[in-house]
This record gives structure tokens, sequence and C-alpha cells, in this order.
């Protein structure tokens, strides 16, 4: 740096600072025109417009620095210094904020092109330090052969002239050492990049981001180790075979990097390298017979790799085992199996569906049920091992899942099941009601189709419409709710059809089955009525009616072709069609009809749904019947639910509603009631306790008990003497025809002095002596 003579004469000296960095000395450089002493008044002036080194920041310095650096490498001159140093200048850049931002602005893009030539050198460096190495490599392998050449021909001349001392010599130098020392030194530095590069590409990574950041001048890319940690991350998440694919790959690149190195520090073959890497790698314990100090470094690091490879081995297995097990006892497997029983869902009914199907399928030496809820298998398994009953050879398998997902409907192979039944949830009826409405669209969504048929068990009557509308004639609704309080009615008029019920709907004795019969084609209804020794026919499901049901029909009625006969049997193959055996019906002794009194009938308990079970009573009941209900619920919210309902308590025909408020679990409160008045009692679930069974089974017990103590009467049945007189001797069938008088069909009896009724009776045609207490178990039509 020079002084410039043209500067102005205001000050004697000048004061800069270096231009380059701060590694020289922190005392400032003067230049004088004229020597002054260091006392004087211009050396202490303090309004000076330079002040020292020392005085500046830091920072100021730095950037200083840095502004100055980036002018050198952009070719700024700095020979010539003005009356003002460039130090002047570039202070003078920093209090002024316009000339800043354009300096800013040309300094960035100048550093910019100096870090882009800066990488391009050191890239050129390196290619030309590979390239230059390569080159001698094949320069040194071709000196190599031109020896190998010269040396052949001496050899050739040296026995042509019979001196056999040199030929010895020629012969005893190896002519592969020369070419193979170079293939080892080329192995070994190959070996050594592949094992530096990636280490140096991990460490330098983070630079690289910021390198490639400042070159693009942009701040919010994402760094390179975080988007290369999320690559890796996304190929080991979806990829079904990332994880052996990645112990794979390092084990071939462990096993070559092995290989090499060994090959550059052995005088063995490239091959017996590779399998001596692959026994480190398998055995660790190998690597003790190496001999030598590159050997035996070789040997430990493959040794030291191979261990690693195994322990990740260890973990994959261990992981996948764990994943199978897991997968196993939380039921996500498949079920391979066909002509199963389905059931979606879980509820307290599940027990007795179960016990009822394990019961159906002893006939056919067991059978296969399949329980989809959305609970743990574990749990499930518990629960039903709880319930204690014996399966009679039928094997119930639990599975985890929704029926509302497709995937987990084709895990337990929904299409190949010969029966789904949709069980209704515990809890709130129209959301039990709305997920079985979605479960039966799931169902109708199986590509593959549907092989059985589907029973959907609802909680609301209103709500079969709309299952229907979805199913079609695929679905069978059963409002179990309905159904149980309609039983419940007819099994408090009529005492003793509660036992028949529970006969009829259980697969303990006998049930009712539907068949297709075609030798009874053109036949009266009345001559199939005794065409079954073991079964009594009670009905007709019409084909040409789609399908409906007709119970009792005429005895004129013609069996068409695609109809199918109804009749109550011990099982579906303890049954089959007989010639016509020789019955004659005879007449009624006389034709009696018992007129209809009215009745009183105490309702204990709100249930759900109550106006429907008023509805069924005012058409049983004769005119003038009370139906007292007592429970907590107060007046006035009774006739607002049964408004809501759809209930007119005003256009009731038949009997009338009575109020009483309490609680039926007290007996204070029981006692205030004329319990020996009413006909009939029943105790309804109170829809407080709806959602706990126990709890409402409990109340109903207690309520049962406390009635039982306080009334202390038994309920009686009438006799049998509507189809024949004291001790007349008739056969079955005999009792049979004489109740088709009537309309009714005979399905079974109960003697005076037993406790069970009798249904679907053996030998139908030996006669024996009845009594007119005894009762018959009739199908009729409403009276």
């Amino acid at each position: 740096m020079t002084l410039n003579s043209e500067s102005p004469s205001t000050s004697n000296r000048d004061w800069f600072f270096p231009s380059q960095s701060f590694n020289v000395p922190r005392s400032p450089a003067r230049r004088f025109f004229s020597p002054y002493p260091r006392t004087t008044t211009s050396f202490q002036n303090s309004s000076s417009n330079f002040t020292s080194p020392l005085a500046v920041p830091r920072t100021l310095r730095r950037r200083i620095s840095h502004r100055r650096r980036i002018q050198n490498s952009a070719g700024a001159t700095t020979d010539e210094i003005g009356g003002n140093s460039n130090d002047a200048v570039l202070i003078q850049s920093e209090d002024c904020p316009s000339s800043g931002n354009k300096t800013t602005t040309s300094a960035h893009k100048k550093y910019t092109d100096f870090v882009r030539w800066r990488m391009a050198c050191v890239i050129a460096m390196v290619v030309m330090c590979f390239t230059s190495l390569l080159h001698k490599n094949f320069s040194l392998q071709y000196q190599v052969s031109d020896l190998q050449d010269e040396f052949s021909t001496l050899n050739a001349r040296l026995r042509h002239c019979n001196i056999s001392d040199s030929i010895d010599i020629i012969d005893s130098t190896p002519e592969h050492n020369i070419s193979s020392a170079s293939l080892k030194i080329t192995a070994l530095i190959l070996s050594l990049m592949m094992l530096s590069l990636p280490l140096v590409f991990i460490k330098y990574m983070e630079y690289i981001s910021n390198v490639r950041r400042q070159l693009d001048n942009t701040t919010e890319e994402l760094s390179l180790n975080k988007r290369l940690a999320y690559r890796v991350d996304v190929f080991l998440s979806f990829h079904p075979y990332a994880k052996p694919l990645t112990l794979l790959i390092a084990t071939l690149l462990l096993i070559s990097l092995g290989g090499l190195a060994l090959f550059g520090v052995t005088d063995d073959s490239i091959a017996d390298c590779l399998w001596l890497s692959w026994t480190y790698v398998a055995n660790s314990g190998n690597h003790t017979n190496s001999e030598g100090i590159g050997p035996r470094l070789v040997s430990v690091s493959v040794s030291f790799g191979g261990m690693l490879i195994f322990a990740m081995m260890l973990g994959l297995v261990s992981d996948a085992i764990s994943e199978k097990f897991d997968s196993l006892r939380k039921g996500r497997s498949e079920v391979v199996e066909q002509n199963h029983t389905l059931i979606l869902g879980w509820s307290d009914k599940l027990g007795s569906l179960l016990n009822q199907l394990a019961i159906a399928n002893e006939s056919l030496g067991g059978g296969t049920v399949v329980v989809m809820a959305e609970r743990d298998k574990e749990e499930m398994e518990l629960d039903i091992a709880k319930m204690e009953f014996d399966f009679r050879g039928t094997s119930v398998i639990c599975r985890s899942g929704s029926p509302l997902i497709l995937a987990d409907l084709k895990k337990v192979s929904v299409s190949k099941a010969r029966a789904i039944v949709v069980l209704a949830e515990d809890g709130n009826a129209d959301q039990s009601d709305a997920r079985a409405l979605r479960t039966v669209l799931s169902l109708t969504g199986v590509k593959e189709g549907l092989r059985g048929h589907i029973v959907v068990e609802l909680s609301d009557l209103d709500n079969e419409v709309l299952v229907k509308l979805v199913g079609g004639d695929l679905v069978e609704t059963v409002v179990a709710h309905d159904v149980i309080g309609r039983l419940m009615i007819q099994c408090a008029r009529q005492p003793g059809l509660a036992q028949i019920w529970e006969d009829i709907l259980g697969f303990e004795n006998c049930e009712f089955y539907i068949k297709k019969w075609p030798q009874f084609h053109g036949m009266q209804f009345e001559e199939v009525l005794i065409s079954f020794p073991d079964a009594i026919p009670c009905g007709i499901k019409v084909a040409s009616s789609g399908g409906k049901i007709i119970l009792n029909p005429d005895d004129s009625y013609l069996l068409q072709e695609g109809d199918e006969v109804l009749v109550i049997a011990e099982d579906d193959d303890s049954y089959a069609p007989a010639p016509l055996p020789m019955v004659q019906g005879g007449n009624l002794p006389k034709n009696l009809i018992i007129p209809k009194t009215t009745e009183r009938i105490l309702f204990c308990g709100w249930r759900r749904d109550m106006e429907d079970m008023i509805l069924v009573l005012d058409a049983f009941l004769a005119h003038g019947s009370e139906l007292w209900m007592f429970n907590e619920v107060c007046e006035k919210e009774r006739e607002k639910k049964l408004t809501d309902g759809g209930l007119d308590i005003s256009r009731l025909a038949n009997i009338i509603l009575v109020n009483r408020e309490g609680n039926a679990v007290i007996r204070r409160h029981l006692e205030s009631l004329p319990l020996e008045s009413f006909g009939s009692i029943l105790i309804l679930a109170d829809e407080s306790v709806e959602d706990s069974a126990i709890q409402a089974d409990s109340r109903s017990l207690a309520t049962l008990l406390l009635i039982r103590d306080i009334q202390g009467n038994e309920m009686q049945i009438r006799g049998a003497d509507l189809y024949l007189c004291e001790g007349e001797e008739l056969s079955f069938y005999e009792v049979l025809l004489r109740a088709r008088q009537r309309r009714e069909i005979v399905i079974g009896y109960r003697l005076a002095n037993a406790e069970k009724a009798i249904i679907n009776p053996p030998a139908k045609t030996e006669r024996r002596r009845w009594s007119v207490k005894d009762v018959f178990v009739i199908i009729a039509d409403k009276e």
C-alpha cells in the first residue's frame, strides 16, 4: 500500500487498518509526510474521523475484514490510496444504509462466485489426483507387460544358447508377482475409498447443505441430513422387505470391502479373499488364524462388522417372530373357513346365541362359529371361557376387527359364511340401529358376494324399514325388544306358554324347520298335515308371494311348485314324509265359544317402546280391561313418552290405563297395590338400568320375589274339554284333525299331572286315554 501525494494536507499523517486481516499487530500503521513527535496535539486529537483498531468493536472489525476480502477477491485495486482510505469508506458504508445495501448485494454475489470457484477447484483437484493415479497405475501395468515380454524374449534366447543357469534364474522369477502387486494396491486403495467416502459424506453433510443454501440464496430449505433421514424412514416404513434388504446389502458390502482389503494385504486370489471375508463375517473366531499386521487388522475389522451384522439379523428375526405372535394373539390373522356362522358384534346375548348354535350343530358333528368384534381377542376368549357351557364339538374363533371395514370382513371369510348374524350393541337404541345399518351397507359392498343370509338384530321397530330397504331380500330383521314384549304379553295371559316358547325357540327339543318337498306338489295341506310321523306341519312358505310364510293355512290349500313346508321337528334330518295313514277325525264334543272377559294386568317398571305393548294388549283384551302401570316415571312424563311414540291414548278401544307411581323393589310400595286382583303381572326391565343386564335382572328378580311373597297363590291352567270327552281314547292324529274343525293346529300337549309340555310327540297313531284336565298346545288365528 502506498500514499497518494494528491491527498489533502489537512492532516500531516494518515491512519488506516490493515487491508487483509487482523493477524498483524493491533497497533495502527503510520505513514508520515513529515515526522512529528508522538506527543503532538494532532496525534491526540479526539475529534479525528478515525479511531484506533482496539476501540472498534470486534464484530465491526470482522465485517470490515470480510468486506475487504470480498473486494480483494473481486479484483478491487488497493495499491493507490486517496485522501480517505478504504477503511474510511467501509466505515462510512456501515453508517449509510442505502449504500450498505448495494454493497452487501454486490458483495454476496461476489462471495457466491468465489465459493463456487473454490468448490470447482477442489473437485477438479480431486478428479485430477484420481485420474493421475489411474494413469500411473495403467502406465505401471503397461511397463510390467513390456518387461514381461522382454523377459520372455531373453528367456527364449537363453534357451536357444543352452545356458541352463540363466534359464533357472529367469524361471525362478514369478511373472505374475509384478502384475498382481499393482492390482493389490488398487484393491486396497479402492476398499479404503469405499470405506472413507460414506464417512466423509456424513461428516460434511451439514456443510454441503449450508453451501447449497448460500448458493441458492434461500434460508427455508431443509438440511441434507434431514431429507436423507426422511427418505430412509419412508423406505423402512413402506417397503415390505426393507429390513431384510438392508441387512443383505450391508452383508454384501462388508464381504466385498473385506475381500478387497484382504486381497490387498495377502497373496491369495480375490475369490479366496472373498470367501475368507465371509468366514470372518459368519464366525468372528476365524480371525485368530491370521498372521501379519495387515491381515490381522482387516480380519478384526471384518469380524467386528460381522458381529454387528448378526446382531442386526437377530433383532430382525426377533421382531418378526414377536410381530407374528402379537398378530395371532390380537386376532389379526385371516380365517380360512367356509360354511361357517359369522357373528358380528358383541352383546350380552352372545352367550345364549353360542349355546344354541352349539346345540344346533351337534347333529352335524360340530361346526365353526367366528366372532368378530371391536375388542381384544384375549378378552373375548376369556369372556367366552367364563360361560362354561358344552360346545358339543363346535369351535369358536374370535377375531378383532370392525364390521364396517371391508378388509376386516374379508379377514373372516364373510363371502364364504353360511349365515351372518349382526348383533345389536348394548346401549342407546338409535345408535345401535345406526351401526347395524352401516354394517349391512358394508356387507352388501363385498365384491365377492355373500353365500349365506343375513340376520340383523334391531332395537327399534321403526328402523326395520331402513334395513330392509338397504339389504333387500338377503336380510332378515329381528327386533328382539319388540318380540320379547309380545311374548311376555302372550305368556302372561296364558300360563305355561313360556315353557312352550322356550322349547320351540331353543334347540334342546323341537324347533321350526323349512324344507322343500317336491312330492307334495298338488297335494292339499290337510293331507300334508298327517304325512310326517316325526314332525308337525305348521305352515307354508309360498314361493309365488316372494317367500311369504302362511301359518295355519286352509285345508284346501294346494301346494305349488317351489313351496316349502314349515314344520316342528327334533332336527332337520330327523323327519321325512311317509305314506298317508288311515285316520278318522270324528266330531268335536261341543262347539264352545269362550267369551272374552275383562282382565286386570299390572306392568311393574317402564321399558322402551311401551306404546307397542299397550297396542298389543288393546288388541287381545276384552272391552273394559284395565292396565295398571306402576313405575317411578311421573304421570305427565308417561303421557309425553307415549305420545312421542305414536300412541293416542284416547283411541284405545278395550283397555283403560291406570297410573301408579312407586318403586317396584320397595315392599311398602308394592303392598299399596291390589296384587290379588291382577290376572297377570309383567315385571319389565326398567329403562333406567337397561344398559346393564345384571342390574336389570337383579331388579326384576327382587320384584318377583316380593310379589310372590305378598301374593301367596299360584296360577291355574284350563283343561282340554274343547276337543274330547273325559276318558275318551284318541290318537294324536285324531285330536289333530278335530282341532282342524276349529282352524287350529295341535303341536303338543301337557298332561294334568306333568310339569312340562310335550312338543311334537312320538307315536302319533297310538291311541291313549285323555282327561279334560289335559292341555293341548295349538296354533290358531288371533281371537
